[in-house]
């Protein structure tokens, strides 16, 4: 009978990023509780919900013990999406400030 090698990882290890996710949600909860507003306020909801994904994706989907090729693979083309998507939003802009400054007055979106 053969028998596989697999990589096992302590489940302290686990245990204590389950932990971080916790105290990363509890911090997200309380900029709502505190009341923070404007852009600190989406800022730290962003940071903390950036560190979260990041936490998951590299320990509980095991990327952090991946090739390189596969976490580029994974990684990469959704990062370029979100740059196509950086992109039409700036172009969005300057289309709308452009009809205003042409057109003198902004329209509403789905009016004729």
């Amino acid at each position: 009978m053969v028998h596989t090698q697999g990589q096992q990882h302590p489940i302290s290890l686990y245990l204590k990023i389950w932990g971080l996710l916790f105290v990363l949600s509890t911090f997200s909860y309380l900029v709502d509780y505190f009341h923070f507003h404007g852009y600190l306020r989406w800022a730290l909801i962003l940071t903390f919900m950036l560190l979260k994904a990041g936490l998951i994706v590299s320990i509980f989907m095991h990327m952090a013990w991946e090739r390189l090729a596969m976490v580029y693979a994974i990684l990469v083309p959704p990062l370029c999406l979100l740059v196509l998507v950086g992109l039409m939003a700036s172009e969005a802009d300057y289309i709308f400030l452009s009809r205003v400054m042409f057109f003198g007055q902004a329209i509403a979106p789905g009016s004729p």
